[in-house]
């Protein structure tokens, strides 16, 4: 059954349409709370997998989505506000969600399954390394200081939905990392060759943002990537997945 009639917004002064403009950036998401979907296949599959995660859908003036549940709200937009909002171009509705709790996490307390603690400044990057860690089974990310805001536009293009199922936490700064309960492992050219690392089940593995990577006086376990080919990095996201996938295989 097609949501009732849609309420039109013509006015770029309208200020619900401000609201949404605002949350194209991060400043925006974090004062309010909120963030915008887009995607041909992201936007349906999301509304049917985890709809009270939104509170709105936002399409064309004159287009009607069938799609949209029969109490989300629907608001048609004229061209211009849509592109506005519509920031990779789709053309296709966008859904309007609400940004989840993301709690600090007591790493005084020993890891359940896998916990990724990151540090990725680029959305993207950030995007892409969470469909890694949903795909390999991660039980939780930690978004350092310094990490990119998950529901960052280019994050969640990037990410196909991963951010909804993940648990997310937020907060920790590198020093905390410090008295963290273990075992805590880390990606570094330097250390242990990663197929030699006897992965447990329960662990916390660290990635830091590419260049400064992970401080060096933090105590944890430091595992290589062999690279024959004679590259001398990855990229911090790619090395990540590499991990995850050696750790889904070699889980006890």
């Amino acid at each position: 059954m097609l949501p009732s009639r849609p309420r039109v917004l013509t006015s770029a002064d309208n200020p619900q349409f401000k609201l949404w403009a605002s949350l194209v950036e991060p400043r925006g998401l974090r004062k309010h709370g909120q963030f915008i979907l887009a995607g041909r296949k992201s936007v349906p599959e999301a509304l049917a997998r985890w709809p009270a995660r939104f509170t709105a859908l936002l399409t064309v003036e004159g287009t009607a989505p069938d799609f949209a549940p029969e109490s989300m709200p629907v608001y048609a937009l004229s061209r211009p506000m849509f592109a506005q909002l519509d920031s990779f171009g789709t053309g296709t509705p966008l859904l309007v969600g609400m940004v989840p709790e993301m709690p600090a996490l007591d790493l005084s307390a020993a890891p359940l399954g896998l916990e990724l603690l990151c540090a990725v400044g680029d959305p993207a990057n950030l995007g892409a390394l969470l469909r890694s860690a949903a795909a390999f089974g991660v039980a939780r990310v930690v978004l350092l200081e310094g990490a990119a805001h998950p529901f960052h536009p280019r994050a969640l293009r990037a990410a196909a939905n991963a951010p909804f199922q993940v648990e997310l936490r937020r907060g920790a700064r590198w020093d905390d990392l410090a008295g963290a309960a273990g075992p805590l492992v880390a990606l570094d050219a330097r250390g242990t060759p990663l197929g030699d690392y006897a992965w447990p089940s329960d662990v916390r593995l660290v990635l830091g943002e590419e260049g400064p990577g992970v401080p060096a006086h933090l105590p944890l376990q430091r595992l290589a990537i062999p690279m024959p080919g004679g590259v001398e990095s990855l990229n911090a996201t790619v090395a990540a997945s590499i991990a995850l996938y050696a750790w889904r295989q070699r889980r006890p």
